[in-house]
């Protein structure tokens, strides 16, 4: 997709903002499959850029571990596997709770509307699942709820690894290992639960759901995508 005249982004910055987004979001929805090869060029004429830019933006991809450039070969999609995440699933839970301690931001009514309508999309997605869209609530859901907390370097790190774990849903429904409308409506649930919190203005509480949530679906991940493996054939 090329930038429509009222879309195109203004300053250097909010140029490499919107290409960072674009490609962040094709890699996380799978647009982009693990062991894609990115084409510089196609890319930067899709953008209406040049390399050099373009290239910084493949830099930030890969440090957030989306990407893996092969020296003399060219630029590719990482893949993503459970196991090898399960360090960053206990992290993200630790630092889940983290969001409502460290600058826990006042509970804020816009936030609170956006949450709302984003729970009313999700119900209305449990009548017809669809894993796609699933991924993209789930990554709106996350940048909107961490705002509850001021602290940068908090939500930088908790985006990070976010980030590297994302895939791995979209990945195991792609695989009917998931049942799509059954975490659809588990995730329209923890939405719930987070803006009564927020309703009463307890910052913490929705921190310490959302990171229940987190450790339930990954126990549910083990349950469906490992254990599988485990059992004698």
């Amino acid at each position: 997709m090329t930038f429509a005249p009222a879309e195109v982004p203004h300053s250097a910055r909010d140029r490499f903002d919107r290409m960072h987004t674009i490609l962040r979001d094709r890699i996380c929805l799978l647009d982009y499959p693990p062991g894609t090869r990115l084409s510089e060029e196609e890319l930067a004429a899709e953008f209406g850029t040049s390399r050099t830019p373009l290239r910084r933006v493949l830099v930030r991809l890969e440090s957030e571990g989306l990407l893996q450039s092969v020296h003399g070969v060219g630029t590719f999609v990482t893949d993503v596997d459970i196991e090898a995440l399960e360090q960053t699933y206990q992290l993200r839970m630790e630092l889940a709770e983290l969001l409502g301690i460290l600058g826990p931001n006042p509970p804020d009514p816009t936030l609170w509307q956006r949450l709302q309508s984003l729970s009313t999309e999700v119900r209305t997605l449990a009548e017809h699942p669809d894993a796609r869209r699933f991924g993209e609530l789930n990554m709106e859901f996350f940048h909107e709820f961490h705002g509850i907390t001021s602290n940068l370097p908090l939500r930088e790190i908790c985006e990070r690894l976010f980030l590297q774990t994302a895939r791995i849903w979209l990945k195991s429904m792609a695989a009917s290992r998931i049942d799509v409308g059954a975490e659809v409506r588990i995730f329209a649930d923890e939405i719930d639960e987070v803006l009564r919190a927020l309703a009463i203005g307890d910052v913490r509480s929705a921190a310490l759901i959302h990171r229940a949530h987190i450790s339930m679906s990954f126990t549910r991940m083990r349950l469906a995508v490992i254990e599988p493996r485990l059992q004698p054939q």
